[in-house]
């Protein structure tokens, strides 16, 4: 029945950081529209709430710091690894192998503002 996912919420402290982290570091768009702001991931987007200002309907608990993310890039994992030291950014994690939706991936794992554990990957199959 399902065939793709369109987008997805993340609920965050501040949604200047967030897009200062998303867009500065990991090199995402971010686009405001409606007075709603979103972090567009290929096909795909991140719709972002700001705790306390949610739109309804949300997520029962929707806290910042709750998620874990993995993104696919076609840079090298050494380049990521560069760009997330350059940006002061902690690599807790990685390189490490992991097995992704479509093929074995190379993986770091950071935290954005809030928290959440971001993985970002190259699929290595």
């Amino acid at each position: 029945m399902i065939d793709r996912l369109d987008h997805l919420v993340l609920t965050v402290a501040s949604i200047p950081a967030a897009v200062a982290f998303y867009e500065g570091v990991l090199g995402v768009r971010a686009e405001t529209r409606d007075g709603r702001t979103a972090l567009h991931v290929g096909d795909q987007k991140i719709n972002l709430h700001e705790v306390g200002h949610e739109f309804s309907p949300r997520a029962r608990a929707a806290l910042p710091g709750t998620a874990d993310l993995c993104f696919t890039t076609g840079t090298p994992i050494g380049a990521v690894m560069a760009r997330l030291a350059a940006a002061g950014i902690a690599v807790e994690e990685g390189p490490v192998a992991r097995t992704g939706a479509r093929a074995p991936l190379t993986s770091v794992y950071c935290r954005d503002p809030d928290g959440n554990l971001v993985e970002i990957a190259n699929e290595t199959g």
